[in-house]
Protein backbone atom coordinates (compact mmCIF):
# COMPACT_ATOMS: atom_id res chain seq x y z
CA UNK A 1 0.00 0.00 0.00
CA UNK A 2 1.16 3.48 -0.78
CA UNK A 3 0.58 6.89 0.75
CA UNK A 4 2.22 10.25 0.16
CA UNK A 5 5.96 10.11 -0.37
CA UNK A 6 6.93 11.70 2.96
CA UNK A 7 4.98 9.10 4.89
CA UNK A 8 5.19 6.27 2.42
CA UNK A 9 4.70 2.77 3.58
CA UNK A 10 4.22 -0.47 1.73
CA UNK A 11 2.71 -3.62 3.16
CA UNK A 12 2.26 -7.02 1.62
CA UNK A 13 0.69 -10.24 2.85
CA UNK A 14 -0.01 -13.47 1.00
CA UNK A 15 -3.35 -14.19 -0.56
CA UNK A 16 -6.19 -15.37 1.74
CA UNK A 17 -5.58 -18.94 0.62
CA UNK A 18 -2.10 -18.99 2.11
CA UNK A 19 -2.24 -21.05 5.30
CA UNK A 20 1.09 -22.39 6.54
CA UNK A 21 0.94 -25.69 8.36
CA UNK A 22 2.84 -26.85 11.40
CA UNK A 23 6.54 -27.35 10.82
CA UNK A 24 9.16 -29.65 12.27
CA UNK A 25 12.15 -28.10 14.03
CA UNK A 26 14.55 -28.87 11.14
CA UNK A 27 12.13 -27.51 8.54
CA UNK A 28 11.62 -24.36 10.58
CA UNK A 29 15.35 -23.78 10.97
CA UNK A 30 15.96 -24.27 7.24
CA UNK A 31 13.13 -21.95 6.24
CA UNK A 32 14.15 -19.34 8.81
CA UNK A 33 17.71 -19.27 7.51
CA UNK A 34 16.62 -18.96 3.89
CA UNK A 35 14.10 -16.21 4.65
CA UNK A 36 16.64 -14.18 6.63
CA UNK A 37 19.18 -14.45 3.82
CA UNK A 38 16.56 -13.30 1.32
CA UNK A 39 15.63 -10.36 3.57
CA UNK A 40 19.32 -9.42 3.81
CA UNK A 41 19.75 -9.62 0.04
CA UNK A 42 16.62 -7.56 -0.56
CA UNK A 43 17.88 -4.93 1.90
CA UNK A 44 21.23 -4.84 0.11
CA UNK A 45 19.57 -4.43 -3.28
CA UNK A 46 17.35 -1.71 -1.80
CA UNK A 47 20.45 0.15 -0.60
CA UNK A 48 22.01 -0.06 -4.06
CA UNK A 49 18.74 1.17 -5.56
CA UNK A 50 18.70 4.14 -3.18
CA UNK A 51 22.20 5.09 -4.26
CA UNK A 52 21.44 4.68 -7.97
CA UNK A 53 18.21 6.66 -7.70
CA UNK A 54 19.40 9.47 -5.46
CA UNK A 55 19.09 12.08 -8.23
CA UNK A 56 15.83 10.89 -9.78
CA UNK A 57 12.95 13.29 -10.36
CA UNK A 58 9.58 12.79 -8.59
CA UNK A 59 8.05 11.43 -11.78
CA UNK A 60 10.60 8.63 -11.98
CA UNK A 61 10.12 7.85 -8.29
CA UNK A 62 6.40 7.29 -8.84
CA UNK A 63 7.17 5.04 -11.80
CA UNK A 64 9.53 2.90 -9.72
CA UNK A 65 6.96 2.67 -6.93
CA UNK A 66 4.47 1.30 -9.42
CA UNK A 67 7.06 -1.18 -10.69
CA UNK A 68 7.80 -2.33 -7.15
CA UNK A 69 4.11 -2.78 -6.41
CA UNK A 70 3.73 -4.77 -9.62
CA UNK A 71 6.54 -7.10 -8.50
CA UNK A 72 4.74 -7.65 -5.20
CA UNK A 73 1.58 -8.72 -7.00
CA UNK A 74 3.50 -10.98 -9.38
CA UNK A 75 5.42 -12.51 -6.47
CA UNK A 76 2.30 -14.12 -5.04
CA UNK A 77 1.57 -15.92 -8.32
CA UNK A 78 5.20 -16.84 -8.97
CA UNK A 79 5.54 -18.59 -5.60
CA UNK A 80 2.49 -20.72 -6.33
CA UNK A 81 4.09 -21.97 -9.52
CA UNK A 82 7.49 -22.60 -7.92
CA UNK A 83 10.89 -22.05 -9.50
CA UNK A 84 13.28 -19.17 -8.97
CA UNK A 85 11.00 -16.43 -10.26
CA UNK A 86 9.91 -15.56 -6.72
CA UNK A 87 13.46 -14.71 -5.65
CA UNK A 88 14.01 -12.59 -8.77
CA UNK A 89 10.77 -10.69 -8.12
CA UNK A 90 11.74 -10.14 -4.48
CA UNK A 91 15.03 -8.62 -5.62
CA UNK A 92 13.02 -6.50 -8.06
CA UNK A 93 10.90 -5.23 -5.18
CA UNK A 94 14.03 -4.20 -3.29
CA UNK A 95 15.61 -2.55 -6.32
CA UNK A 96 12.54 -0.64 -7.51
CA UNK A 97 11.58 0.60 -4.06
CA UNK A 98 15.20 1.63 -3.52
CA UNK A 99 15.15 3.63 -6.75
CA UNK A 100 11.86 5.22 -5.70
CA UNK A 101 13.08 6.12 -2.22
CA UNK A 102 16.53 7.22 -3.39
CA UNK A 103 15.79 10.98 -3.50
CA UNK A 104 14.17 10.97 -0.03
CA UNK A 105 16.98 8.99 1.58
CA UNK A 106 19.56 11.19 -0.18
CA UNK A 107 17.84 14.28 1.21
CA UNK A 108 18.10 12.98 4.78
CA UNK A 109 21.67 11.80 4.17
CA UNK A 110 22.60 15.35 3.15
CA UNK A 111 20.61 17.36 5.69
CA UNK A 112 20.74 14.97 8.66
CA UNK A 113 23.13 12.05 8.08
CA UNK A 114 23.04 11.12 11.75
CA UNK A 115 19.29 10.54 11.48
CA UNK A 116 19.85 7.90 8.78
CA UNK A 117 22.27 5.91 10.95
CA UNK A 118 20.05 6.27 14.01
CA UNK A 119 17.03 5.11 12.04
CA UNK A 120 18.96 2.11 10.71
CA UNK A 121 20.14 1.13 14.18
CA UNK A 122 16.69 1.61 15.72
CA UNK A 123 15.16 -0.48 12.94
CA UNK A 124 17.58 -3.34 13.60
CA UNK A 125 16.73 -3.32 17.31
CA UNK A 126 13.00 -3.01 16.60
CA UNK A 127 12.95 -5.97 14.20
CA UNK A 128 15.13 -8.11 16.47
CA UNK A 129 12.97 -7.37 19.51
CA UNK A 130 9.47 -7.71 18.09
CA UNK A 131 10.54 -10.42 15.65
CA UNK A 132 11.88 -12.51 18.54
CA UNK A 133 8.66 -12.06 20.49
CA UNK A 134 6.54 -13.10 17.52
CA UNK A 135 8.77 -16.06 16.71
CA UNK A 136 8.89 -17.36 20.27
CA UNK A 137 5.31 -16.85 21.44
CA UNK A 138 2.95 -19.83 21.43
CA UNK A 139 -0.16 -17.68 21.44
CA UNK A 140 -1.91 -17.38 18.09
CA UNK A 141 -1.29 -13.88 16.71
CA UNK A 142 -3.72 -14.12 13.79
CA UNK A 143 -6.13 -11.70 15.47
CA UNK A 144 -3.28 -9.25 16.08
CA UNK A 145 -2.34 -9.50 12.40
CA UNK A 146 -5.89 -8.69 11.29
CA UNK A 147 -6.22 -5.79 13.73
CA UNK A 148 -2.85 -4.38 12.64
CA UNK A 149 -3.80 -4.66 8.97
CA UNK A 150 -7.03 -2.70 9.43
CA UNK A 151 -5.20 -0.20 11.62
CA UNK A 152 -2.76 0.25 8.73
CA UNK A 153 -5.64 1.10 6.41
CA UNK A 154 -6.85 3.66 8.96
CA UNK A 155 -3.35 5.13 9.11
CA UNK A 156 -3.34 5.51 5.33
CA UNK A 157 -6.58 7.47 5.56
CA UNK A 158 -5.10 9.58 8.35
CA UNK A 159 -2.09 10.30 6.12
CA UNK A 160 -4.42 11.47 3.35
CA UNK A 161 -6.19 13.80 5.79
CA UNK A 162 -2.84 15.29 6.80
CA UNK A 163 -2.27 16.37 3.22
CA UNK A 164 -5.17 18.81 3.50
CA UNK A 165 -5.43 19.51 7.25
CA UNK A 166 -2.68 20.76 9.53
CA UNK A 167 -2.77 19.14 12.98
CA UNK A 168 -0.25 20.07 15.70
CA UNK A 169 2.38 17.33 16.21
CA UNK A 170 0.62 15.23 13.59
CA UNK A 171 3.86 14.12 11.94
CA UNK A 172 5.22 12.66 15.18
CA UNK A 173 1.88 11.05 16.02
CA UNK A 174 1.67 9.56 12.53
CA UNK A 175 5.11 7.97 12.88
CA UNK A 176 4.49 6.63 16.39
CA UNK A 177 1.19 5.07 15.34
CA UNK A 178 2.96 3.54 12.35
CA UNK A 179 5.57 1.95 14.60
CA UNK A 180 2.88 0.53 16.89
CA UNK A 181 1.05 -0.97 13.91
CA UNK A 182 4.18 -2.48 12.41
CA UNK A 183 5.17 -3.91 15.78
CA UNK A 184 2.02 -6.02 15.52
CA UNK A 185 2.63 -6.90 11.88
CA UNK A 186 6.24 -7.83 12.57
CA UNK A 187 5.28 -10.20 15.38
CA UNK A 188 2.58 -11.75 13.20
CA UNK A 189 4.93 -12.24 10.23
CA UNK A 190 7.64 -13.86 12.36
CA UNK A 191 5.13 -16.24 13.93
CA UNK A 192 3.94 -17.13 10.44
CA UNK A 193 7.55 -17.86 9.55
CA UNK A 194 7.94 -20.23 12.51
CA UNK A 195 4.73 -22.08 11.70
CA UNK A 196 5.37 -22.59 8.00
CA UNK A 197 7.11 -25.67 6.61
CA UNK A 198 6.79 -24.86 2.89
CA UNK A 199 10.27 -23.89 1.71
CA UNK A 200 8.78 -22.47 -1.51
CA UNK A 201 7.04 -19.79 0.60
CA UNK A 202 10.41 -18.25 1.55
CA UNK A 203 10.23 -15.34 -0.97
CA UNK A 204 6.70 -14.44 0.18
CA UNK A 205 7.65 -14.46 3.85
CA UNK A 206 10.85 -12.57 3.11
CA UNK A 207 8.88 -9.91 1.22
CA UNK A 208 6.58 -9.35 4.20
CA UNK A 209 9.45 -9.09 6.70
CA UNK A 210 11.52 -6.89 4.37
CA UNK A 211 8.60 -4.49 3.96
CA UNK A 212 8.01 -4.47 7.71
CA UNK A 213 11.64 -3.41 8.20
CA UNK A 214 11.48 -0.85 5.39
CA UNK A 215 8.42 0.85 6.82
CA UNK A 216 9.85 0.84 10.33
CA UNK A 217 13.02 2.46 8.96
CA UNK A 218 10.99 5.17 7.21
CA UNK A 219 9.02 5.94 10.37
CA UNK A 220 12.17 6.18 12.45
CA UNK A 221 13.75 8.36 9.76
CA UNK A 222 10.85 10.79 10.03
CA UNK A 223 11.18 10.87 13.82
CA UNK A 224 14.95 11.34 13.97
CA UNK A 225 15.08 13.59 10.91
CA UNK A 226 12.33 15.81 12.33
CA UNK A 227 14.45 16.77 15.32
CA UNK A 228 16.75 18.95 13.19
Amino acid sequence: MFSRQEGLFVYYSPSPGYAPTAATRDQTATLFGQVMWLVAFAAGVFTLGCYAGRHLSPGWSILWFIAGFGCLIALNFAVRRGGGAGIALLMGVGLFLGLAMGPAVAYYSTTSPQAVWEAAGATALFMAGFGSVGYATRRDLSALGRISFFALIALILFGIVLIFVRIPAAEMLYSILGLVIFAGLTMFDFQRLRRSRDISSAPVLAASIFLDALNVFLFFLRIFGGRD
